[in-house]
């Protein structure tokens, strides 16, 4: 169990975009265990965030769903607009929405590109660009982007993932420093292989999975909860002091300070 006191969560209220499935999906539940009421912002997977809703509503907390294009600012707003005049706050922020889709760069479009931009880097910036002033008004708040190991080493034929990675740790150190004086946290989380449904093209094949669990020192893909965690961590009073990190959970497949 969670010694949810602790933590100094209960009560809080979280934005969780791209909360509907995988790593957003289990954030929204160890955030709702640690007595949060749950904000799931989705796209298109209608039925897999109001499952989740519920699962959180169980935990006892409030739980609503929010669907919304968060690589659109006005989307973004409006979205944070719902939380305020629901709950009168937002005290978390993780931004979690994003897609993986990528090409050799001499095959790649420009669509393809903005694309997977815009989803990853442009709605980190659009939903913190939104929040802010909530959490400085308040001053307090926490702000958790979900990167990945692919914007710290980059990744070949994903060069706009890579690229809309990289941007988003840029992204959290910046606003680090810039929210710190109104005692606002910003970190980042850098995952690796994490067996969801984003990477079910790899993981379905036993000869792909093993390749890749070769290339991790642990052996073996990470759960969602393995990401989740750690992002509890970071929301939690246990993490008050840091800020402007990334937080690797890769299984020691990239070791970067």
């Amino acid at each position: 169990m969670i010694p949810a006191e602790s933590l100094n969560l209960r009560g809080r209220v979280a934005l969780v975009t791209g909360g509907a499935r995988g790593i957003g999906r289990a954030i929204v539940s160890r955030l709702a265990e640690a007595g949060v009421h749950v904000c799931i912002n989705y796209l298109h997977a209608t039925e897999a965030a109001e499952e989740v809703a519920r699962q959180a509503r169980a935990q006892g907390v409030e739980a609503l769903t929010l669907r919304a294009d968060v690589s659109q600012p006005l989307e973004a707003t409006t979205l944070v607009q719902a939380i305020e005049e629901k709950f009168g706050r937002l005290d978390i922020v993780v931004c979690n929405a994003g897609v993986w889709a990528g090409a050799p760069v001499a095959e790649m479009d420009e669509a393809l590109w903005d694309g997977v931009l815009d989803a990853n880097l442009k709605g980190a910036w659009a939903v913190c660009r939104a929040a802010a002033p909530s959490l400085t008004r308040q001053r307090f708040g926490r702000i958790v982007i979900i990167s990945s190991t692919a914007g710290q080493r980059g990744e070949a034929n994903f060069s706009n993932y890579a690229a809309a990675k990289g941007g988003q740790i840029a992204l959290a150190k910046s606003l680090a420093i810039e929210l710190a004086p109104y005692s606002i946290t910003v970190n980042a989380v850098a995952p690796g292989w994490v067996a969801t449904e984003m990477i079910a093209g790899v993981t379905a094949d036993a000869a792909r999975r093993a390749e890749v669990e070769r290339t991790i020192p642990l052996g073996h893909l990470a759960s969602p909860d393995d990401v989740a965690w750690p992002v509890l961590f970071l929301c939690s009073e246990w993490a008050r002091h840091i800020t402007g990190a990334v937080l690797n959970v890769n299984g020691g497949a990239v070791l970067c300070g």
